[in-house]
Parts: C-alpha cells; sequence; structure tokens
C-alpha cells in the first residue's frame, strides 16, 4: 500500500508518521515543487513537480500516482487543497482514494469571509469580521469595532500579510501596503476571484489560544476531537502546548465535524476569553500544530492507513493522553546540492 504525500515541504515528521504506520507493507512518496525540500529526503521516494498552479500539475500527480501504485494521497497544501478538489474525482477513477474534502468544504476554510458566516449560521463565535473597508471604518465610528484589529488577505495561508492596526492611520497605511503586495506574493491567484474585496479587517480576540484536530472518517462523519493548549507560537505556528480535556472544546469540534463534514483532519483555532470561546480559523488538513497531537497519543496516520485498508477498529491509534506538554525544536539535514 503506497501513499502519496503531496506538497510536503517540511512536514518530514508526517513523512516519517505514515512511514511507522505502513510497517514495511508499502512506500511513502513525496512531492515538491523543490526536490530539495526537507520532507524528500526522508521519503521512500522523492518526486519533483510543477507549481500547483501549472496547467499540468493534476497530470503530473495522476501519472505519479499510476506509476507509484498509489492507494491513499494527502494533500499537505493550503493551494494545493482546492486544485485537487476540483479534480478529485479523475484520481478516484484510477482507484486512489484521496484525503482531500469536498469542493464546498475547502472553499468555506480557505475563503476566510466564508469561514466567518458559515461559523455564524451553525451558532459558533467569531470575531467581527469586514471584508469592505468602509464598512470597516464606518463601524469604527460608530463603536462597534475597536482596536486594535487584524488585517490579513481573505483567502490566507501560513500567517501571510497579517497586520495588527491600532489606529485609523495604521489601519489604513496597512490596508494599502498589502493591497499593493498582495499580487506579489504566492496568495495573488487565489485572491483574482474578488480582488476588490480580498483583505479582512477583523476584531482581534485577546484570551487563551487553543489548537484542535477534528477527525472525521472518510464519509465526513465526526469520530473524535483533541484540543490543546498553546503555550506559545513562533512563525504563526504553534511552538509549545499541553493536551487538555475540555467539554466545551470538544463539543465545539464535534459541531465543527458534523456541520462541515470535512474528509479526515480539521486544523482549528479558538480563543477563550471572559466572553466564551472564539473560533477563528479552519484548515482542513494536517496543520503544524498536529505534532502535538500525535505525541498525545492520537495516531492519524494509522487510522488514515487502517480505514483505507477497510478496517473501522481504530479506537487503539485514538488513545489521547491528558496533561502532554511538549515543544518544538530545529535541527539541519542534508538535502540535494542543487
Amino acid at each position: 500500500m503506497n501513499i502519496l504525500l503531496s506538497c510536503a515541504g517540511r512536514r518530514n515528521y508526517l513523512v516519517n508518521y505514515f512511514k511507522a504506520a505502513l510497517h514495511g507493507s508499502g512506500k511513502v512518496i513525496a512531492t515538491d515543487m523543490q526536490i530539495n525540500a526537507p520532507a524528500l529526503v526522508d521519503a521512500d521516494v522523492a518526486v519533483q513537480v510543477s507549481a500547483v498552479y501549472h496547467p499540468g500539475y493534476i497530470d503530473q500527480v495522476i501519472k505519479i500516482c499510476k506509476e507509484y501504485d498509489i492507494r491513499l494521497l494527502i494533500s499537505l497544501n493550503d493551494l494545493e487543497l482546492p486544485v485537487i478538489a476540483a479534480q478529485k474525482h479523475r484520481l478516484e477513477e484510477i482507484g486512489v482514494k484521496v484525503l482531500v474534502s469536498d469542493v464546498g468544504v475547502i472553499d468555506i476554510c480557505f475563503d476566510k469571509w466564508k469561514t466567518t458566516r458559515f461559523l455564524q449560521e451553525i451558532g459558533l463565535v467569531t470575531p467581527k469580521t469586514f471584508v469592505d473597508i468602509d464598512r470597516a471604518l464606518t463601524a469604527i465610528d460608530k463603536g462597534e469595532l475597536k482596536f486594535p484589529l487584524v488585517i490579513k488577505p481573505r483567502w490566507g495561508s501560513a500567517s501571510i500579510g497579517i497586520e495588527f492596526p491600532e489606529s485609523k492611520e495604521e489601519l489604513m497605511l496597512a490596508y494599502k501596503l498589502l493591497s499593493l503586495r498582495l499580487h506579489k506574493t504566492i496568495l495573488a491567484a487565489a485572491s483574482k476571484s474578488d480582488a476588490d474585496r480580498a483583505i479582512l479587517i477583523q476584531e482581534k480576540i485577546s484570551g487563551q489560544e487553543y489548537g484542535m484536530d477534528v477527525l472525521n472518517d472518510f464519509s465526513g462523519e465526526f469520530v473524535k476531537a483533541f484540543p490543546k493548549k498553546k503555550l506559545a507560537m513562533r512563525a504563526g505556528e504553534t511552538d509549545k502546548s499541553v493536551s487538555v480535556e475540555n467539554k466545551a472544546l470538544y463539543n465545539i469540534g464535534k459541531t465543527l465535524g458534523k456541520e462541515l463534514k470535512h474528509i479526515g483532519n480539521l486544523d482549528c483555532d479558538i480563543f477563550e476569553t471572559s466572553d466564551g470561546y472564539y473560533v477563528l480559523e479552519l484548515n482542513p488538513r494536517f496543520g503544524g500544530g498536529y505534532p502535538f497531537t500525535y505525541v498525545a497519543g492520537a495516531d492519524f496516520a494509522s487510522v488514515f492507513v487502517e480505514w483505507a485498508k477497510g478496517n473501522n477498529d481504530v479506537d487503539s491509534f485514538l488513545q489521547f493522553r491528558i496533561g502532554e506538554a511538549y515543544s518544538k525544536y530545529d535541527q539541519l539535514m542534508r538535502v540535494p546540492n542543487i
């Protein structure tokens, strides 16, 4: 049973989690547009591909799946998810199980404005959000929106372009600068669909931040949720965290899983304040905080491998231990000199 991890980048840990889950019964093939991407070093097979927006990208992925007899494909990149989701049927026709949610789910999560409206529709609390700068300014004048604020790309990834203005002057300068810079980033293509409303203005929530992995099965049915208290952040990702038992957070995860009906893992960010819990981000993929879930006993890699084999008895892989605190650290690895 061979597995393809696409857009593997720096996710060495995921490569190794899946290699361990296979127990030698298959290979982990990893792709990236850079052949010297760190994760490719640990893969059984490394393949260089074009950028995800290249017109021949999906054909390349299909060719790889055929060549290496791929049974399970897992995308690890925000920008690739809509591309794979739109062509998922072509991969399934050749016998590949694609661990990517349907187009509608990806659209809700990737478009942060739609995320906000979806959360409101299902009864969850999320920060006040505007996609029109004039309406945001009016709300500020009326006292309905207060500084500090957050501005960020509507179609965002990896904390690109996020600013925290503390006055009207800062807001207008940051908004103008992000408007100019956005077309130069990797988010340019995604932002073209509504270029005049491609930036969000959002109230900044302060409080204890949590990350949570919400596990759904291959049919989009809720299985379990795994909350973690974030102890430190670095470059937009969780740097230190501890696994927790929290009924309110678990119920939020259950609501998300049942209402969104994503496939596989959903990485989400939640703030606890004196007013309650605010849901901020939904990412239907493995997030940077998943290693903390894994080391606390929730082995999604083994779960996905077993499900792909037709085995639904996976409780032994989801024994989440409470109070497990971990911290990330950096290391070097030799890569091809290209």
